[in-house]
């Protein structure tokens, strides 16, 4: 067996048979202790989304959550969920629907957490995420940098790369021949200049570029699925009954369960938005909020952005257009250029260029930011620090010029662990998160706009909330 079948094989054993299971259990178990939060306090989410930062310290609210937007949205949510259902049909849709609304609760339990460990840090700003509650709450450092060295191996190293090879690939409509093409090199020279100026720009600077590009880029796209929607409004009864009969056709589902409509329904769902997996705690973290539950509500907001908005614009156009039935040789991206095209014109193939390039650069960013809080948690050394940036933007340079598939493997089994080690931390911890919960709403009930004392829920190990 060789090296890159070993890495797939472990691959597949991870997410099919173990990942799955965690972060469903970990869903179900954090809807039923927040009593339906996701659900139930909707509004709030949105208010906290908005949210006024309490002083001039670290990054808005809103701002942390297009940092966390950005690194989820990225090309899996049109790539990926395209061939989600070429490969296990329409039913796919419900699934990953249901998925995101389990996967609102870890992500708020997350992310209040991560709120309630934060640091300061140098600049006046806020650091924080997985590792640094695992080492103040479990008083487990040496797990802490297992987790931060598997979480930058992931997003700085693998995912990267990856997606500076998507925005190259993205010009073999226009260059057929790549490999022979300057355009590898002039993509990863454009992006490394463009990402070692935001690298060591910091925060502030990655918070603006993403409050503004990704609400464009959404918007945009989420746009093209409702022009979808609407020029087709009378297929719709029919695209629904064909979700539906397909998400609950058991006999089809347990006679293949490991390729039905629900395993890959449920993969998507819960890898597209990350939710419970330890990624966007790192911008959680950042935000400067009065309490912490209103950036774990906030979080929420992302992955119904994620996956209930971008993902469905991709569901909408695959089914409505229905290009993936008449056409079997295509798959991913070439898939929804067709059917775009099929609706709109030659033009929209332009416009999903647009949108990868958007949606792959705004994710290099969010990485990025991830992967810089947890280099942080290792160590203090600004030269390490900034050997680490520079190395950070030379990967999304030679990602743009290799498809790396050994890298993308390698990042899908380190993620693996990150996402394991985080889960049980949360189910740990949980108790935490519901007592914040609490006091966010029984402040609430009082008239009053919730201020956070670590001591309002028993606690007396938080470095900012004394």
């Amino acid at each position: 067996m060789t090296f890159s079948e070993i890495l797939t094989k472990t691959d597949d054993i991870l997410y099919t048979w173990c990942l799955i299971y965690l972060l469903i259990g970990a869903g179900i178990y954090f809807t039923i202790r927040t009593r339906f939060a996701q659900i139930r306090l909707i509004k709030d989410c949105f208010k906290c989304m908005f949210a006024k930062r309490s002083s001039d310290d670290g990054i808005s609210s809103f701002q942390a959550l297009m940092i966390a937007t950005a690194s989820r949205v990225g090309t899996g949510n049109m790539a990926g969920v395209a061939t989600a259902i070429v490969t296990g049909g329409p039913g796919v849709a419900f699934w990953m629907w249901l998925m995101a609304v389990l996967g609102g609760a870890s992500s708020f339990v997350e992310s209040t957490l991560a709120q309630i460990y934060k640091s300061h840090t140098p600049d006046g700003g806020y650091k924080g995420g997985p590792a640094y509650y695992i080492e103040k709450a479990l008083n487990a450092r040496w797990l802490g940098i297992i987790f931060s060295i598997s979480l930058i191996a992931t997003f700085a190293f693998g995912f990267n790369g990856l997606q500076a090879y998507n925005i190259v690939s993205t010009m073999e409509y226009y260059v057929h021949d790549l490999s022979s093409s300057p355009i590898p090199w002039v993509v990863g020279s454009i992006l490394f200049v463009a990402s070692i100026y935001l690298f060591f720009a910091g925060s502030e600077k990655i918070g603006w570029l993403s409050s503004v590009l990704v609400p464009i880029m959404a918007s945009m796209y989420i746009l093209m699925g409702i022009l979808v929607i609407v020029l087709n409004i009378t297929e719709i009864p029919a695209v629904f009954a064909e979700i539906f009969r397909s998400a609950f056709d058991f006999k089809a589902i347990f006679g293949g369960f490991t390729g039905s409509c629900m395993v890959y329904g449920i993969k998507r769902g819960l890898f597209s938005n990350e939710a419970g997996m330890g990624s966007a705690p790192n911008a959680s973290a950042s935000a400067d909020v009065s309490h912490p539950a209103k950036q774990g509500l906030a979080q929420v907001i992302s992955v119904y952005i994620d996956t209930l908005m971008i993902c469905t614009a991709t569901v909408f156009i695959l089914l409505l257009t229905g290009t993936y039935k008449s056409d079997s040789t295509l798959n991913g991206i070439p898939l929804l250029q067709k059917s775009l095209a099929e609706q709109f014109g030659p033009w929209a193939i332009h416009a999903i260029t647009v949108a990868v390039c958007l949606f792959a650069f705004t994710s290099i960013v969010g990485n990025y930011f991830y992967a810089e809080s947890n280099v942080m948690f290792i160590t203090k050394n600004k030269i390490v620090l900034n050997i680490f940036r520079f190395l950070a933007a030379f990967m999304v340079f030679m990602g743009a010029r290799t498809s790396m598939d050994i890298a993308w493997s390698l990042a899908d089994i380190t993620m693996g662990l990150e996402a394991i080690i985080n889960i049980v931390v949360i189910v740990l911890l949980g108790k935490i998160a519901f007592k914040a919960l609490e006091d966010y709403e029984k402040q609430k009930k009082e008239g009053k706009d919730p201020v956070f004392h670590e001591s309002n829920i028993g606690i007396d190990n938080t470095d900012v909330w004394k």
